[in-house]
């Protein structure tokens, strides 16, 4: 009864290629795999010089689930005999034909032996490189459904040429927040939003007091957190109310800021350049007074909160909006130097959905519903730190 409830969550997730069921009509029932090979290749016992080979190929059996399904493949690699120091591999695959990228071999490599103390003096080095295959069932979404999850048997690249190979230094792709008005719980920390076609600009809406709040690109506590001392330059209108706090990033006037992170590499190092501005919100389009796309026009200023769990009201609109397939209700926070479409939001079932880096608004087949409608009079709710929102008289 367990494995036929599983699989009946897990066929409302899968992207399945065939459907299968017995003899009486019932739901197949998932399987658990319990083995799992990766093929030795041809070039296991040659030396390998991933710096200057262009791909591995690994080859490996499909787990049996009991029936055909969405399986995500992922490369782990270990230098030591006994595998105590096993790492992921960049890079996932939907087949059992692994097409992997030389390289990063040499750059985990490369890695590893800085943190034992080697130098680049100390390359090329010669050494067995030992290399396994993860697999598990996903769902649409690409999550992994629990207890799918199953290793291959190691294979032995017997002699990796490996030569000094940094990898390159790329801007973060996510950015979170915390601080005191979260606890400072990394675990709830508000994920920033990339500005449309610029990944490396982030922002968001986020109240600062006088214990501050600092920024990392994981949503846990980890050594990647920013403070006050990893900032590169502050700037913004009320870049001037910035302190530094026991190393957090606060101000001697508590209240909300539109926090804008400008990520760029410098000489191998991220440097998180900050503005700090006024924590403007607008509504544009059909419901304005003049019921058009002008940015920051008059009338259209959203008021602001004054405490951290406080929502920012718009004004009342000033014509009706209909949604749907036709123009509809839309917000957003001005970006110095890009179109106020380049951060759009707009609420969907009373939670906050920021464009970011994808789609239009209203594109149902991208994870949105049409235009949202509005009436004249109504006004819009944002409440920044739930992350929460809705349309209505109150």
């Amino acid at each position: 009864m367990k494995n036929i409830i599983k699989m009946s969550l897990l066929l409302c997730g899968l992207a399945l290629t065939t459907a299968c069921s017995d003899d009486n009509g019932s739901n197949p029932t998932l399987q658990y795999p319990t083995q799992f090979v990766l093929n030795e290749p041809a070039m296991a016992t040659q030396t390998i010089d991933p710096v200057h080979s262009p791909n591995l190929m690994l080859y490996c059996s499909q787990p049996d689930y009991g029936f055909p399904t969405h399986t995500i493949y992922s490369v782990q690699m270990a230098l030591a005999e006994d595998k105590s120091d096993i790492i992921d591999l960049k890079g996932t695959y939907d087949q059992a034909k692994i097409e992997m990228k030389a390289i990063n071999l040499a750059y985990k490599i490369t890695e590893i032996m800085m943190e034992r103390g080697m130098t680049e003096e100390d390359f090329p080095i010669d050494i067995p490189v030992y290399l396994r295959v993860r697999a598990y069932a996903a769902s649409s979404a690409g999550k992994m459904i629990d207890g799918t999850e199953i290793f291959s048997n190691w294979i032995t690249l017997k002699n990796v040429h490996a030569l000094w190979a940094l990898a390159p230094v790329e801007t973060p792709e996510a950015m979170y927040v915390a601080g005191s008005f979260n606890g400072n719980d990394w675990g709830t920390a508000l994920k920033m939003v990339q500005v449309y076609d610029a990944a490396h600009i982030f922002w968001h809406l986020v109240y600062i007091d006088k214990s501050g709040i600092k920024f990392n690109i994981e949503q846990k506590e980890s050594d990647n957190i920013i403070g006050y001392e990893q900032l590169g330059k502050i700037e913004g209108e009320k870049g001037e109310d910035i302190i530094n706090s026991e190393g957090f990033i606060a101000s001697k006037n508590p209240g909300w800021y539109l926090a804008i992170i400008t990520t760029t590499v410098e000489n191998r190092e991220i440097i998180y350049d900050v503005q700090f501005n006024e924590p403007n919100v607008w509504m544009i389009g059909p419901i304005t007074p003049k019921a058009d796309w002008s940015e920051l026009e008059e009338g259209c200023l959203f008021e602001v909160p004054d405490d951290p769990n406080g929502e920012f009201i718009s004004p009342k609109f000033a014509h009706a909006a209909p949604g749907g397939d036709q123009d509809g209700v839309r917000a957003y926070v001005k970006i110095p130097g890009y179109e106020w479409w380049k951060s759009e939001f707009m609420v969907y079932d009373e939670k906050i959905e920021y464009r970011g880096m994808g789609p239009d608004q209203n594109d149902a087949d991208n994870g949105f519903g049409y235009r949202v409608a509005g009436k004249k009079g109504d006004r819009m709710f944002f409440n920044f730190t739930a992350e929460t929102g809705r349309i209505g008289k109150k």
